[in-house]
């Protein structure tokens, strides 16, 4: 877990105090430093929680959107366009589920020259068994209320769609 630095300040705050008398408005600067620094101490939740079933919080969404699909089984174009980056990163955290017996590799039988990322009876077992403790640490966000999750999720959604992830649709949530 990523250890408390334990300030008598809120460091973020105080460089955007700074930023307003240098340079103007700063909550963009807040925000994005803000997102950075959760994003390290979700991380860190994430991947302590992980540790005991050798997941990183990579190889775990991996394992997640092969659970998902109809047949427990991905190309790797899919895998990696699916989970947001390279090719070469979905190719290694494939590769380091295949050397733990939790994915295989065959041939795509609907065209013969892809490859299929496929989950085993064990990736299951642990994909399964990491979620639950995912869930018990509520993703690193016990500290959030429900509804504030839900405008959070809102807000960055929004920034995701400017940037081009994903074309604009009616949000759902659950």
């Amino acid at each position: 877990m990523a250890t408390p630095l334990d300030l008598p300040f809120d460091p973020i705050d105080r460089a955007g105090e700074i930023w307003e008398s240098t340079w103007g408005p700063a909550s963009a600067m807040r925000v994005a430093t803000s997102v950075m620094r959760v994003q390290q101490l979700l991380l860190a939740r994430c991947d302590e929680a992980l540790r005991p079933y050798g997941l990183t919080f990579a190889r775990y969404e991996a394992l997640v959107l092969l659970r998902f699909s109809r047949r427990g089984a991905l190309p790797m174009k899919v895998i990696g366009s699916r989970l947001m980056v390279h090719p070469t990163s979905a190719t290694n955290t494939v590769d380091r589920l295949v050397a733990a017996g939790l994915v295989v590799r065959r041939r795509n039988p609907r065209d013969g020259r892809g490859v299929l990322a496929e989950l085993t009876d064990r990736g299951r077992e642990v994909v399964e068994a990491a979620t639950a403790a995912l869930v018990a640490i509520e993703f690193g966000l016990a500290g959030i209320a429900e509804a504030d999750r839900a405008e959070i999720f809102g807000g960055l959604r929004r920034v995701r769609a400017a940037a081009g992830d994903f074309r604009e649709a009616p949000v759902r949530i659950r």
